[in-house]
């Protein structure tokens, strides 16, 4: 310890994703509290900072890039909302039109009220849904007299849908419901890294339908009226996503950030060999410039992580690379109330894979949140893939989805607004295994002190999920301290 206080924990953070800049707000944040003065520095290879998450407002339109909400019932974005100030901004989902719909041939279906993602929770309106066959939804029904199914290591979130409630329920329901959140094949998903909720049904109940009905029973009514997924639990800032980010980087001293910084080489060296302290990382930029620091928080998708440790531990490197990631593309519409012919009475629709189209979903965005159009105008938002629009042709990419839009909600107008973005390799896909996967990752971190990783390729692709992430990283950080420090 130096006369004038302790010496600052240097750590550089490479990721200005909202993994990253969590990861840099705890470190400050729990630096000052536990006494341990922090310096950090920030890289990113982009020209700005948020990584996916991204809003732009035109003319009265608020127009998400990326996520336009967060889940409530995983709580760390929504703490790191209230730490931030933000808690009085966030606004629910409109409570009158919480139910979607889902595409069969050119029509669009209701999801049955109370359908879970992956399975029914009220049998009434199940049992007269027009989305599945009759045969279809007899099918579904055996959930409640099946047994539970073998135990096994691990299967996939088709399989289990399959067992229990029949492939109908799959291709017209689960499917599509869940191409929304992963923008993944079912039949490679893993259950118990994805939906492990599902799997401890089945164990606690035999039933799945059993046991969200008793779950439902033991609840407030927070889920009553919704179908596709639990819409009560989803807020946002009025002012959009990208309002996290903000306040984020007012947060983080603005000499930190550093923008188009691509991180290229880390490696790590012992200070003095024996001597105190922990191994020094040194982090070189495309720039030519190469920084020493105490700890190193790699805030990256997996695939990114795992070049810049094969040096280090080329069998960590490989447990990263193996995580398959897909990319998604979003188009984003702005409308006259009087150029939609079809009302727009929920919050979007999905379209299952069976049905050959190049639209995944649509998101009613202005119906689903206030103030997300001006007064007399709709936002919708498509979302389709590059392996459905290759090229990432923006002209390209925003004219095939007001192709689909225009038979589906009848709109044949210009549209005032139209936007797409493109995410390329941005979403992990937890396939069979991964919980495997991620033991052995951690596992030989364990062995690189001042080392850790953050972002959506381990323990959860959300936002909340993230937001987690980047603050245990900060604490793993901050819990090495003394031993890194000289």
């Amino acid at each position: 310890m130096s006369d004038t206080g302790p010496a600052p924990l240097d750590v550089a953070i490479v990721g200005a994703g909202i993994a990253g800049l969590s990861a840099a707000h705890t470190l400050l944040e729990r630096g000052r509290a536990r006494g341990v003065p922090v310096r950090l520095a920030i890289f990113d290879a982009d020209d700005r900072a948020g990584g996916v998450i991204r809003t732009e407002r035109i003319d009265g339109f608020v127009v998400e890039a990326g996520p336009d909400c967060f889940i409530t019932d995983k709580p760390w974005a929504l703490k790191l909302c209230e730490r931030l100030g933000l808690a009085d901004d966030l606004v629910g989902t409109n409570p009158a039109c919480r139910r979607s719909f889902v595409l069969r041939g050119r029509r669009l279906l209701p999801i049955p009220d109370g359908f879970h993602l992956m399975a029914p929770a009220r049998l009434m309106s199940f049992a007269t849904t027009p989305t599945l066959s009759l045969r279809g939804r007899i099918r579904a029904a055996f959930d409640l007299v099946l047994p539970r199914g073998p135990v096994v290591p691990d299967e996939s979130l088709a399989s289990f849908v399959t067992r229990r409630f029949g492939a109908e329920v799959l291709e017209r329901l689960a499917q599509p419901l869940l191409a929304g959140i992963y923008n993944a094949d079912p039949e490679r998903l893993s259950l118990r890294a994805t939906m492990p909720r599902f799997l401890d049904l089945e164990r606690d109940h035999r039933s799945v339908i059993a046991g969200l009905r008793r779950g439902r029973r033991g609840a407030t009514g927070a889920g009553a009226g919704t179908s596709g997924a639990r819409y009560s639990l989803f807020v946002a800032p009025r002012r959009g996503m990208g309002a996290i980010v903000e306040r984020l980087l007012q947060a983080i001293p603005a000499e930190a950030l550093h923008l188009q910084s691509r991180v290229i080489a880390l490696r790590s060296e012992s200070p003095q060999r024996g001597g105190p302290g922990g191994p020094r990382w040194m982090v070189s930029t495309g720039r030519g410039a190469t920084q020493s620091f105490h700890a190193v928080v790699l805030a990256l998708g997996a695939g990114q992580a795992a070049p810049l440790l094969r040096p280090l531990d080329g069998d960590l490197a490989d447990r990263l690379a193996a995580t398959p990631y897909g990319s998604s593309t979003t188009v984003s519409l702005g409308y006259r109330e009087t150029d939609v012919r079809r009302a727009l009475d929920g919050f979007g629709f999905v379209v299952p894979r069976l049905e050959n189209r190049p639209l995944i979903a649509c998101s009613f965005a202005s119906v689903k949140f206030p103030d997300r159009a001006p007064d007399g105008g709709v936002l919708l938002r498509a979302f389709t893939s590059e392996t459905l629009v290759p090229g990432r042709d923006e002209g390209r990419a925003i004219e095939a989805m007001r192709d689909q839009l225009r038979e589906m909600l009848g709109i044949t107008a210009v549209p005032l607004l139209a936007r797409a973005w493109f995410h390329p390799a941005s979403m992990a896909q937890y396939d069979v295994g991964h919980l495997d996967r991620v033991a052995e990752v951690e596992s030989r971190l364990g062995r690189l002190p001042g080392l850790a990783l953050a972002g959506n390729g381990l323990r959860g692709v959300g936002v909340p999920d993230c937001v987690r992430s980047g603050e245990a990283a900060a604490d793993l950080v901050l819990s090495q301290a003394p031993l890194l420090v000289a």
